[in-house]
């Protein structure tokens, strides 16, 4: 007979609580429980990239890789703070290795030598409304060279909202760093985003 959280994880809407008992049993080696909380939260970590990746296949990617990842790394939860919060940072994380792909992949070509309608669009132009987005990626990873620790709590805070105390307690250091590390964070990008650099 299949639990309340079982059936809510298939047939409804999972409550934060119930996916923290699914992962704790997914970890424990219950694989009934591993495919009630990937299904729970796809949605959600589909929106998570469709976040930072506007052209929908590319976030379709990148949430498989984001579900793959949580289901091979569900042991690393530490289960301090919400599952559905480490889950966030994975799919962050997924969406901005699968951009990083996608910009190595777009190569510079020369229209006469190459069909344009065969080649795969480049990722920094593929949507009227990414362009802050990407603009915002490209920055990261320009912060990232020097200053790896100032992108995950930036991103975290500035595109998806999540509060001080949460980035903290998932980033595992105390609040003030990440205050710090945030404001940071946005002196370097201001100019890279007014193309400053």
């Amino acid at each position: 007979m299949a639990t309340q959280s079982e059936d809510a994880a298939y047939g409804g809407e999972t409550t934060p609580d119930e996916i923290d008992e699914l992962a704790r049993r997914a970890q424990a080696g219950d694989a009934a429980a591993l495919d009630a909380v990937l299904t729970a939260i796809r949605p959600r970590t589909l929106n998570v990239c469709r976040g930072v990746l506007p052209y929908t296949p590319d976030a379709e990617d990148a949430c498989q890789e984001a579900l793959l990842n949580i289901a091979t790394k569900i042991s690393s939860w530490g289960g301090r703070g919400r599952f559905t919060t480490w889950t966030h940072v994975v799919a962050v994380n997924s969406a901005r290795t699968t951009y990083r792909r996608m910009k190595n992949q777009a190569a510079a070509y020369d229209p006469q030598d190459h069909n344009p309608l065969s080649e795969k669009p480049d990722p920094r132009t593929t949507s009227v409304i990414a362009g802050t987005r990407l603009d915002l990626l490209e920055a990261m990873e320009t912060i990232e060279k020097d200053h790896p620790q100032y992108v995950e709590p930036l991103l975290l805070r500035d595109v998806y909202g999540m509060p001080y105390d949460e980035i903290a307690e998932l980033v595992g250091v105390p609040l003030g760093t990440i205050k710090a590390q945030i404001h940071h964070g946005r002196k370097l990008a201001r100019p890279l985003l007014r193309g400053e650099e």
